[in-house]
């Protein structure tokens, strides 16, 4: 149970740059599936952006979210292409459909482009508070300062995780696997430095932040994004 007490300026100011951090991750989460299944021809997939005491953050939050992403204070729900790694999809999978046919070789094609969507959607959310708190402190944002590992520091954690449950479905060399994530990181770090993008991930988090809201609907995400 978190106790009520009275909070400087010094704590307020953490915790209200501790809510812009969350609101960029999930606006990062959301924006990007969004406008990637657009620009990719990919099927809509429908999400809703949860939270539960976002408005009464406490100041002993910040440090687990910013080392965690405690998802009982904000996530995506829904929105991956490949909702979960069932008996299909596990080792071996891939290797076994390059032994079939053509249709076959479709399903691949398909799963492989769902599941590299869903990866870069979810590197994209603590880049995106990566970027944020770079701007906020007026500091270069590069690959360099800002490379795979860095990401636990922007609440990457259980994004990583999950990344690591896809990357388990990929029948390849762990050689082959870094280099797709490298692959993959460096187009999530240029959908997060285009301009059009970062906008509409400032609008959808600016929206969040000022949504006071418990959820945030697909339809508003839309509408937002579509401004």
């Amino acid at each position: 149970m978190k106790r009520n007490v009275m909070i400087d300026m010094s704590s307020q100011d953490t915790i209200e740059e501790h809510k812009q951090r969350i609101a960029f991750h999930e606006a990062g989460h959301a924006t990007a599936i969004y406008l990637n299944s657009k620009a990719k021809h990919l099927p809509p997939v429908s999400f809703q952006i949860k939270f539960k005491g976002f408005n009464s953050v406490m100041e002993e939050d910040v440090t687990t979210f910013q080392a965690t992403h405690d998802e009982c204070i904000a996530k995506v729900e829904g929105g991956r292409l490949i909702q979960s790694l069932y008996l299909p999809l596990l080792d071996g999978f891939v290797e076994k459909l390059t032994m079939h046919n053509e249709a076959m070789l479709d399903l691949l094609k398909d799963y492989m482009t769902a599941l590299e969507a869903d990866i870069v959607n979810l590197l994209i959310g603590p880049l995106a508070e990566a970027k944020h708190v770079a701007d906020t402190d007026d500091e270069l944002f590069n690959h360099h300062l800002v490379n795979m590992n860095a990401l636990k520091n922007y609440g990457g954690s259980s994004d990583l995780a999950v990344i690591n449950e896809y990357l388990q479905s990929f029948s390849a060399g762990k050689l082959q696997c870094y280099e797709k994530l490298d692959e993959l990181f460096t187009v999530a770090f240029n959908f997060v430095t285009d301009n059009a993008n970062w906008k509409a991930i400032s609008r959808l988090a600016n929206y969040i932040l000022a949504s006071n809201k418990n959820s945030i609907s697909y339809e508003e995400v839309v509408a937002v994004l579509e401004q």
